[in-house]
């Protein structure tokens, strides 16, 4: 991308957009953040692993798999993996397959703390933004973020 041309600057109805999705987003994360760490002295970002390491048949995922799947780089994830292994939260298991990879894995801890907050977390979701929608809506809203996903995804 050139930096030496004249940029296209967004038109009020772009900018409106653009704005309204930063608001959003920063809003909404922040709020889930704040009942999250309210409710469990947790963070949304480490809710957000135990989230995809109880989604999985083993409550278990390669390090390199989850970075993938929270795009964010090696070491940011290996971070967030140590905070909850220092809470008891998830252990490290090395693959038995492969001598340099490793596996995060849920623990019965984990699980209970997922299942916990759960229900306070699903319902301050519906509060703050799935009720605030109608079906049509979601439909669109749906549509819309496959098609960007998509797109960033391919680049």
């Amino acid at each position: 991308m050139s930096t030496s041309a004249e940029p296209e600057w967004l038109n009020p109805q772009e900018m409106a957009a653009w704005l309204g999705y930063v608001e959003l987003s920063t809003r909404l994360t922040g709020q889930l953040n704040a009942a999250l760490k309210a409710e469990g002295n947790i963070t949304f970002d480490d809710y957000e692993v135990l989230v995809h390491l109880s989604q999985t048949p083993d409550h278990r995922l390669r390090m390199t798999e989850l970075a993938d799947i929270l795009m964010h780089s090696r070491s940011r994830s290996t971070q967030r993996v140590d905070r909850l292994v220092k809470r008891g939260l998830v252990v490290r298991e090395k693959c038995e397959d492969d001598g340099r990879g490793t596996w995060a894995v849920l623990t019965a801890e984990g699980m209970a703390t997922i299942e916990r907050l759960a229900p306070g977390h699903l319902q301050a979701v519906r509060e703050r933004f799935i009720d605030h929608l109608t079906g049509d809506d979601l439909a669109t809203w749906t549509a819309l973020t496959d098609r960007v996903n998509k797109h960033l995804r391919e680049r």
